[in-house]
């Protein structure tokens, strides 16, 4: 993982690739702890489902120094590809915008969650790699 403490400017990265068309080495790998969080889905009466989906919230700096490396590696709706690992499970996934969050939205699947012994509530540690 890169050092903290390195200046990392995702406005200048992000406009010296968009507007200049310079490739940059950015970082490309972050760590970022937070709660892990339930959302249940919604019938549409409003009406609670059995769907369910736990998710990590990734926001501030790490949000924006993704956004910034991000361009390239983007899929549908905005999504990011990143490689995860929790605790000793490595997996792939996406990461998908939030406009509420003013980051992205790291799902944790079952087989992660099991494997680590993760329930909503838990303070994780994700390292993330584009």
């Amino acid at each position: 993982m890169a050092d903290k403490e390195t200046p990392f400017d995702p406005e200048l990265i992000r406009f010296l690739r968009e507007e200049l068309g310079e490739t940059l080495s950015a970082q490309n790998e972050w760590q970022f702890t937070g709660p892990l969080w339930l959302w249940r889905g919604k019938a549409k009466d409003g009406t609670p489902t059995k769907t369910a989906w736990h998710f990590l919230t990734i926001d501030g700096d790490v949000a924006d120094a993704i956004r910034a490396a991000g361009p390239g590696r983007t899929a549908a709706w905005g999504s990011v590809y990143v490689g995860v690992s929790i605790g000793a499970t490595d997996w792939k996934t996406s990461l998908f915008p939030s406009k509420e969050a003013g980051g992205y939205m790291l799902p944790i699947k079952a087989s992660v969650r099991k494997a680590e012994k993760l329930s909503e509530g838990d303070v994780v540690t994700a390292h993330l790699a584009l």
